[in-house]
């Protein structure tokens, strides 16, 4: 399979759901025009209206199909309801538990299920719920990461647990170029999903400072002193800005409701404070000190030199795994 489609797409390229709003209709419709797979992320509270409104942007920029990311560890239930009456394609889950009982009414809807999980248990849970395919996220991924182990060690244990199964496997975490594309299909993926390398494109919803950030820095930090209050227990992958590296540690017992306003954003049509230490990446509309808010980056990020369109960041991803495999491995 690998660039030769994966899940019914023309080519194995996922762009994975970008919060809290960076992957917005535009970057969605972009990735799915281009023949891969776009996730909008749908809000962390319930907005079922506000995400039906989302979808239907999205549709009238593309007709190809794309999905919805939905964060398990905020409230959900509502959100969800309204992708499956939407009958979007795909619906990406991440950060908690789901049942059997999900994955059957979406089918019912005509809804794929793609779970995310950063560990083997989390594996098994997803292939014994039903679903349709899943993203191996390693420990090199951007934002906030659940799991422990490499990419590497990870997706060909995830690979061998799937066996002859027909789930495809998408890997997910460092992967920015068609280096990575043919590492991930030599480990038995037949398909890839990038964030960072998303973010960095013309289409995204991200401030224009972090994009830039993204071109500029070439070096990220596992840490957890971002967004503690609103979402305990979850580190994160950050850019090492000025400000992180002038604030590497914060004490356990504090986080952002103890620390100043420096910013405002409107995010899924709301307005919102950011704090100092909020775990809220800038988007287009954040105003303030933008230097010193989380920047989230996966570990490939110094491969990263230009901001593209993201059509482009496709075409070169399949164009230049096809030749890579053709020289260096002699065609397949």
């Amino acid at each position: 399979m690998g660039w030769r489609g994966i899940l019914g797409f023309e080519y194995g390229v996922v762009q994975g759901p970008l919060g809290p709003d960076i992957s917005g209709p535009d970057l969605v419709a972009a990735v799915a025009n281009a023949g891969g797979l776009g996730f909008l992320r749908a809000p962390d509270w319930e907005s079922p209206d506000y995400l039906r409104e989302l979808i239907r942007k999205t549709r009238n920029l593309t007709d190809k199909p794309f999905g919805v990311g939905v964060v398990l560890a905020f409230p959900h239930e509502e959100n969800i309801k309204a992708v499956l009456e939407e009958k979007v394609g795909f619906l990406q889950l991440s950060w908690g538990e789901f049942s059997e009982e999900l994955v059957h009414e979406a089918h019912c809807a005509g809804v794929k299920v793609v779970p995310q999980v950063g560990s083997l248990e989390e594996a098994k849970k997803a292939v014994n719920a039903g679903v349709d395919a899943i993203i191996v996220q390693g420990r090199e991924a951007g934002g906030h990461v659940i799991g422990q182990d490499g990419l590497i060690s990870l997706l060909p244990r995830v690979v061998d647990l799937i066996g002859d199964q027909d789930i495809p496997v998408i890997a997910s975490g460092g992967i920015v170029d068609a280096r990575g594309y043919v590492a991930a299909l030599a480990l038995g993926a037949q398909g890839i999903c990038l964030g960072t390398r998303f973010v960095a494109t013309v289409e995204s919803y991200a401030h224009p400072t972090y994009k830039r950030k993204l071109i500029q820095l070439d070096k990220t930090a596992y840490t957890d002193i971002f967004g503690r209050a609103r979402w305990p227990g979850a580190p994160q992958r950050v850019l090492q800005t000025a400000f992180f590296s002038d604030h590497k540690s914060l004490p356990f017992n504090l986080n952002e409701l103890d620390k100043p306003v420096i910013g405002r954003a409107t995010i899924h049509g709301m307005e919102k404070e950011i704090r100092q230490f909020a775990g809220t990446v800038p988007n287009a509309t954040t105003t303030g000190d933008i230097e010193s808010m989380a920047m989230y980056a996966g570990q490939g990020v110094g491969l990263i030199k230009e901001i593209l369109p993201a059509g482009e960041v496709v075409e070169r991803l399949v164009e230049g795994a096809q030749h890579l495999i053709q020289q260096k491995f002699g065609g397949i």
